[in-house]
């Protein structure tokens, strides 16, 4: 990049945006307060220049309209772009802790996403927004039935059965009075799992149109939810240099605290995107648990296997589930199936 080409700040909001312009490095030449209606007005009436957003929710459409107009933008991470905002909170500061960040080469920024990858993320966000509240009336249902006697079997597709048996039975001694709100609680709880269903539908009729999602789905513990999520929420997997720095943005690495000739790992740092560490960890506790029912296991399964025997069922299905992102980093990143081995040599 020339050393003459300008950056331009930029503190998003709703209404009134405030950007700071820079030439040479550390110092603000010019700033600009320009409403929403002139924003894009604004960078049209520029040359190319290199644009700094902090990636916030907004943030995505306006960096594809700026591009657009000929500009080079870059997302910096909110978390990694606070500690260089100095003094108290204004516009102006957050304009200039930008500028300082951007100076920082190893915060690394967030790619643009496309409608596509927009569209998937809300998707899963939307289902699991239902699949909680369907759990959270499940609970509630469970609770109140247990407070007058009756215990339900265990099993969320056995609530709302059970509740209507118990409802529709005049004998059973529950008050008359509750008996039309257990009964709405039941209908919520279909609706939430039809709701479900149905962006499941539509989740399948999108991953049918990206090529990306069925090199995904031959991996080992990922279906249609984490092929899905991982196109939509992590965009752009070239990032990435190798399959542990993958690993370790899904937080599956294990926190460091070394210091001289000792070096302590312990567990995982949970850092990155929890649903996404939540899928991978549910694939690889069902690829475990196929192993243990497999007459023939795959060289993947008996490794699996072997770390269970050596630490337990947990750690295992973690190290599992860090050792399928790796699997993942390389078949998204060369675009080709995964292909399995029959038995470890």
């Amino acid at each position: 990049m020339n050393k003459s080409t300008p950056i331009i700040a930029v503190d998003l909001a709703k209404n009134v945006f405030e950007i700071a312009v820079s030439v040479s490095p550390g110092r603000v030449s010019e700033r600009h307060r320009v409403s929403r209606s002139r924003f894009l007005r604004f960078f049209a009436q520029r040359l190319p220049a290199t644009v700094l957003l902090e990636a916030c929710g907004s943030a995505h459409p306006w960096a594809r309209q700026i591009q657009a107009l000929g500009h080079r933008v870059l997302l910096l991470p909110p978390h990694r772009v606070h500690p260089y905002r100095d003094g108290n909170k204004t516009d102006q500061a957050d304009t200039k802790a930008l500028l300082e960040a951007y100076r920082n080469k190893e915060i690394h920024p967030v790619p643009v996403k496309t409608v596509e990858q927009q569209t998937l993320a809300a998707l899963h966000r939307l289902r699991s927004g239902w699949i909680s509240h369907r759990t959270a009336r499940i609970n509630l249902v469970r609770g109140i039935l247990r407070e007058l006697g009756f215990a339900i079997p265990v099993g969320a597709r056995r609530v709302v059965p059970k509740v209507w048996e118990l409802i529709e039975d005049a004998e059973v001694e529950i008050p008359n009075a509750l008996r039309p709100a257990l009964a709405e609680a039941c209908l919520e709880i279909r609706d939430f799992e039809e709701r479900a269903r149905a962006v499941e539908r539509q989740l399948r009729a999108l991953a049918a149109q990206i090529p990306s999602v069925g090199y995904l789905q031959s991996v080992p513990g990922i279906g249609l939810l984490s092929s899905t999520a991982l196109v939509g929420i992590v965009g752009d997997i070239q990032r990435f240099p190798s399959g542990r720095h993958f690993a370790s943005y899904l937080g599956l690495t294990p926190k460091e605290h070394s210091s001289g000739n000792q070096r302590t790992l312990g567990r995982i740092n949970k850092r990155g995107n929890r649903y996404l560490r939540t899928l991978l960890v549910h694939g690889a506790r069902s690829v475990l648990w196929a192993a243990k029912r497999s007459s023939h296991p795959d060289s993947l399964q008996i490794w699996a296997l072997q770390v269970q025997e050596r630490h337990g069922h947990n750690k295992a299905v973690v190290a599992l589930a860090n050792k399928i992102a790796r699997i993942t980093w390389s078949v998204w990143r060369e675009a080709r199936g995964f292909r399995r081995l029959p038995q470890a040599a």
